[in-house]
């Protein structure tokens, strides 16, 4: 099955973070099942990520729709979001490794999200609203680390941005047939040894239903 793990983490050599326990735990059962043959590790901060600004990928959208040429530093701009499309169509296990910033994925997961939200390549929009391409047995998996806890039923549930937000992106726009989330929570405030027991305990089912 081949997967693409994008870590969304800005410190993602931080070997100390929960986000990389999360992957460490992740990848320790992905070997144990299949070939790292299959594997792709995408760290989006050691990346470069095409953004929407004027000079990136907004200029490149309005020459493209008027038929401009564009110049080399475009053209290059260009190459790599398309690339990051391809990589990511061509893998049908999605897993993101992120810490929560401000209440939401970071903002090189965003500008990621950009470059592969793209109409009529993984959406397309018909005259009863938007209808996802990404159908044939896709899935995503969030790996989510926060100081916080946000299920607890209080007033972090109504701040739960980041899953509801990946889930929505993935599933309800682009058609994924599955979001699966395990959560490394309460770590600015609990044991590591009571958040990783309850980590573990996640991760081994929501693992078994992403490779079913």
């Amino acid at each position: 099955m081949k997967t693409l793990l994008i870590n969304a983490h800005p410190d993602y050599q931080n070997n100390n973070s929960f986000s990389a326990t999360l992957q460490e735990k992740f990848l320790d059962k992905y070997a144990a099942r299949f070939s790292n043959d299959d594997l792709t590790i995408l760290n989006l901060y050691a990346t470069d990520i095409p953004r929407i600004e004027q000079d990136e990928l907004l200029g490149i959208w309005k020459k493209q729709a008027d038929n401009l040429p564009l110049t080399e530093a475009e053209l290059a701009l260009a190459k790599q979001s398309q690339a990051l499309l391809e990589q990511f169509k061509e893998h049908h296990r999605i897993v993101i490794v992120s810490p929560l910033h401000n209440f939401n994925v970071t903002s090189r997961m965003k500008d990621y999200i950009d470059n592969i939200l793209i109409a009529r390549e993984t959406f397309k929009y018909t005259e009863n609203g938007s209808v996802g391409l990404m159908t044939d047995d896709y899935q995503v998996l969030l790996l989510l680390a926060s100081g916080s806890i946000y299920t607890n039923q209080d007033r972090y549930t109504t701040l739960d941005f980041a899953p509801n937000y990946i889930r929505g992106i993935f599933q309800e726009i682009m058609g994924f047939d599955a979001f699966h989330l395990v959560r490394a929570q309460g770590t600015a405030v609990r044991s590591k040894e009571e958040i990783l027991a309850e980590t573990d305990a996640t991760l081994n089912k929501a693992f078994s239903e992403f490779y079913h």
